[in-house]
């Protein structure tokens, strides 16, 4: 199971790293000092139409969960962060002319694209989300017969599932190499199934299983309450505001060593899952202490 693969190559990242370190001595106070996550259970599951609709919605926009390395140069409207700027675009189509179907994702455009979230054409995220949408909508024409509810039932209530599914496509890859260690990270394919789950649209009985949703705000989060150490460089580099090269032994490190120290965390809070606590670090994160301080930006597809 590729989770299983990412949990262990992340705990040896993270025991070999020289530019992260995890600060294990304060794990335990930290994780008791928590608030109580939301429960992670959907209380129901839609049906008919809306839930078709909802599949749609949630599966679209998680191809397209990308991109921060990318979202300081966004016009961000009426919206305060990129990504918020992006789900907003995508929920404006769906209220104005419905979802795309399966045959208009595989034909969408730059330049469509451009228009539905109010950027320039030529700006490189255009491209990059179109030819995401194009596989997510070739898979769900040729593997799923042309529906996204159907994608959800096969998996039959299990995350990891869907998660070992999408991995398979280009349109959630998110797989990094450090050393000989395989890191699956599988930061879209990951939330895409706590995110259906949180909507209602399908229910999971494994989400437990789930780790970090494993991007650049949740390292950040950690670094700035004394979790995670970086090294003088690393710092200075980011908070000149330099891109983290994607893949590279100091990213995979961010990475990697946020996800472990999550796991640790939930060791140390049990019933708490891996999911549940990325949840309450990404909403901490939105807060102006976090905000003023530069976090790490990689230009990638992972996140």
């Amino acid at each position: 199971m590729v989770i299983s693969e990412l949990r262990s190559a992340c705990a040896e990242v993270a025991r070999r790293a020289g530019h992260v370190r995890i600060n294990e001595a304060t794990i335990q106070a930290y994780a008791a000092d928590l608030p109580a996550p939301e429960p992670q259970a959907a209380a129901s599951v839609l049906t008919g139409s809306a839930r078709d609709r909802e599949a749609a919605f949630w599966l679209t926009l998680d191809a397209i969960n990308f991109g921060s390395g990318w979202f300081p140069t966004l016009r961000k409207h009426s919206e305060p962060t990129g990504y918020r700027t992006i789900a907003a675009g995508v929920r404006r189509r769906f209220d104005s002319l419905g979802p795309w179907s399966p045959t208009e994702l595989a034909a969408i455009t730059a330049t469509e694209l451009a228009q539905t979230f109010g950027q320039d054409q030529d700006h490189k995220l255009m491209a990059l989300f179109a030819a995401s949408l194009q596989d997510l909508g070739r898979h769900i024409d040729t593997d799923a017969g042309g529906s996204f509810v159907a994608l959800l039932d096969a998996a039959e209530h299990s995350a990891l599932a869907l998660v070992e599914r999408l991995s398979t496509w280009d349109s959630f890859s998110d797989v990094s190499q450090y050393q000989e260690l395989r890191l699956p990270f599988l930061k879209r394919a990951q939330i895409a199934s706590a995110d259906l789950n949180r909507a209602g649209v399908a229910r999971f009985d494994d989400l437990r299983q789930l780790t970090l949703f494993a991007d650049n705000l949740v390292p950040h989060v950690l670094r700035l309450d004394g979790i995670l150490e970086f090294d003088t460089d690393l710092v200075k580099r980011i908070e000149r505001g330099d891109l983290i090269a994607h893949d590279s032994p100091a990213e995979i490190e961010i990475r990697a060593c946020a996800l472990h120290a999550v796991e640790l965390i939930v060791a140390s809070r049990p019933p708490c899952s891996a999911a549940q606590v990325d949840q309450l670090l990404w909403n901490r994160g939105q807060g102006t202490a976090y905000k003023a301080v530069p976090r790490h930006r990689s230009r990638c597809t992972a996140y």
